[in-house]
């Protein structure tokens, strides 16, 4: 055995960096890394360490992470996922808690035992599923914000639950007093911690502020962290509840993102110190000796917490597929369950076969979470496919708080040659506002029952519905429809979007937003005429940036950004495999160098009130007016005798330094 701590580390280090390296190749999350390597080192593998060795790292790990927790926890985040966080999450662990004491119970458990195990069931991985979304680029998708609101309160939840572990510990114990004294206990710290934020903690940060020293800081924010943890320890509570209020009261300080910044290298070092004593401590011989039986605990654990997780999200009025793929990524054990379960091997509320049956079919669940949350888009959508042909099945997939379609379209006047925008964040918003601007005519499809009905009251023409349906698309006018814009971030939806779409018009033209540049191809081939890949466009905007501090002028900049985009796009779209220039003429590919551009006639513009014919665009500024708009009517190649008013808006052809310097013009009256 190694005995000494330097030893220790380095051994545990080292295999960490094998075993974690190995699993990156195979896109598995580094917790189950961690996780293995314990096993692998610990005394039912090779015998190198025992767990009590790696205990103090353990305990600082969950310290940590529980500072860390508090201090990153924004209230004003939070009250925004309020509905999804609050009731979501507390329905999720009381329904999870609930099914499993019933099934514990018929199994012989006690009632103490079986809530336990419940609540340790009920905690699932924010680590691996928030992995998984943004490998997937769907952590701002309706399911993705919807599991992650819960997931948070999952991670809030390990405080009470920890306060709550002891009075379950045994029937021996005074309740009331049991309760007295938590309640003194509970007055003591909130006092402490009160003062502690008002006078204390702003004190010693300013001071040590001054000193510009980031060394002092750090070591400041561990001995506040260190000493929160000991002080509640001290008084009987736990370690891990005076870390996450220590963390409370640096998040309302000026200093919070500081702290944060310190402390988080420290945390993500020791929580690996805390998986990996996890894994020791799961005997590998129970494993395989009890292979088949823990195989089918763990098949029915995701079942368990697919069907509370798939149920508390449809009871909050989200569509059918979202609650089902919010259901498949709460499925799994989490961490924090570890961290709990600790706790009832303390208090003697688990045995140490249950404690070996717990790790395993964790460790199982958290190992199949990624495979099973990539594998379930196909059978999801047949399944919602099937259950929307039946006959109440366009209520299930809407929600429960969604309106008949029928009763929607008697009331909605038919719109023509209209917009449609999928999605109303951030992207559907400023697209929404600048069509009101324009004054062209558009309709909102949003899947979010909360952002409908607030937006509703606000007057926006905004509709409840998930838009991979054909009814929902028809509903919202699509066979009449001039343009669809696709804003969310779910890739799988915006296909089928796209697909369908497609088939009830082929003249429409999509825009859809992706995440990058992979997406590409597929909406390509599936239809979309224009695809704007984030990451491409916030380079363009870092690449605006950049010429500005180099202070070159603002027309230039304009010029180059134009080129950058027309170039940027013609060659993404032949990376993608998009061949349809080749067989149809593109005038920026056909025509090199030439560019489109919408430009207003403003107030006070000296083209206000003249005839085309005197104005004489293509001689005096090289360009050629293709149409004109005014108001919602558009006149194509408007004669010489054409007169432009204010708020005209004029389709321009012509090279982009032409274009850039014409718009002078076109804002005021210029020579």
């Amino acid at each position: 055995m190694v005995s000494s701590l330097l030893a220790n580390v380095d051994v545990l280090l080292g295999f960490a960096i094998l075993i974690l390296t190995i699993f990156y190749r195979f896109q598995v999350p580094p917790v189950l890394g961690f996780l293995v390597t314990g096993m692998l080192i610990g005394p039912y593998g090779l015998g190198i360490l025992n767990g009590g060795q790696n205990e103090l790292n353990a305990d600082l790990g969950v310290i940590f992470l529980l500072f860390t927790i508090g201090v990153d926890l924004s209230l004003k985040e939070l009250w925004k996922m309020k509905k999804a966080l609050f009731l979501g999450g507390t329905l999720q662990i009381l329904l999870t808690t609930f099914l499993v004491l019933i099934l514990c119970s018929s199994l012989g458990f006690s009632s103490a035992t079986s809530a336990f195990i419940g609540f340790l069931i009920s905690l699932s991985s924010t680590a691996i599923v928030l992995k998984v979304l943004q490998d997937r680029n769907e952590v701002y998708t309706q399911h993705g914000k919807t599991s992650l609101a819960i997931l948070i309160f999952q991670d809030l939840a390990i405080v009470p639950l920890i306060l709550i572990t002891p009075l379950l510990a045994g029937d021996s114990l005074n309740f009331e007093g049991s309760l007295s004294t938590v309640f003194l206990k509970g007055s003591l710290v909130i006092l402490v911690f009160i003062l502690s934020a008002k006078f204390l903690i702003p004190y010693i940060f300013y001071h040590v502020g001054r000193t510009g020293n980031k060394e002092l800081f750090l070591v400041s924010v561990v001995f506040i962290c260190l000493s929160t943890a000991l002080f509640t320890s001290s008084i009987g509570l736990s370690l891990a509840l005076g870390a996450f209020l220590a963390g409370i009261v640096i998040s309302g300080s000026q200093y919070s993102q500081q702290a944060m910044g310190n402390i988080v290298p420290l945390r993500d070092m020791f929580m690996s110190f805390f998986f990996v004593s996890v894994g020791m401590l799961l005997n590998i011989g129970y494993l395989l000796d009890h292979l088949s039986i823990l195989i089918l605990a763990s098949i029915a654990l995701i079942i368990i917490k697919s069907i509370a997780g798939v149920t508390i999200t449809f009871l909050l009025g989200y569509p059918l597929r979202t609650a089902i793929l919010t259901g498949f990524a709460l499925s799994q054990v989490g961490e924090f369950s570890f961290v709990l379960s600790r706790l009832g091997v303390e208090y003697s509320l688990m045995t140490e076969d249950t404690y070996q049956a717990f790790l395993a079919v964790s460790i199982i669940t958290m190992g199949v979470t990624p495979f099973l949350i990539n594998s379930s888009y196909k059978p999801i959508d047949f399944l919602v496919t099937k259950v929307s042909e039946t006959t109440n099945g366009m209520k299930l997939i809407h929600g429960l708080y969604s309106k008949p379609i029928k009763e929607e379209e008697q009331a909605e006047p038919e719109m023509k040659d209209h917009l449609i925008i999928v999605g109303f964040g951030f992207s559907g918003r400023t697209v929404s506002k600048a069509a009101k601007a324009a004054g062209i005519p558009y309709i909102i499809v949003e899947a979010n029952p909360e952002t409908v009905a607030q937006e509703k009251q606000k007057g926006e023409n905004i509709h409840y519905g998930d838009a991979t349906f054909e009814v929902v698309l028809e509903h919202s006018g699509v066979k009449n429809a001039r343009v669809l814009i696709i804003g969310i971030s779910d890739s799988n939806a915006t296909g089928k979007i796209v697909e369908i779409a497609k088939k009830l018009n082929p003249n429409i033209c999509i825009i859809a937003k992706v995440r990058d540049l992979q997406e590409m191809k597929r909406l390509n081939s599936l239809g979309a005429d224009e695809i704007i890949p984030e990451e491409y466009e916030t380079s363009v905007e870092i690449f605006v940036r950049v010429l500005e501090k180099y202070l070159v002028p603002r027309e230039d900049i304009e010029k180059l950004v134009n080129d950058v985009r027309a170039n940027g796009y013609r060659m993404l779209r032949k990376l993608s495999g998009n061949t349809c220039g080749d067989s149809e003429f593109n005038i920026k590919d056909g025509l090199p160098g030439v560019d489109i551009q919408v430009l207003k006639v403003e107030d006070g513009s000296s083209f206000d009130g003249k005839a085309l014919a005197d104005l004489n665009f293509r001689t005096k500024h090289g360009v050629t007016v293709l149409s004109v708009r005014r108001g919602s009517d558009l006149i194509y190649t408007p004669e010489g005798n054409f007169i432009l008013h204010a708020k005209d808006a004029c389709i321009l052809l012509g090279k982009p330094e032409d274009l850039c310097n014409i718009r002078r013009f076109f804002e005021s009256i210029r020579g």
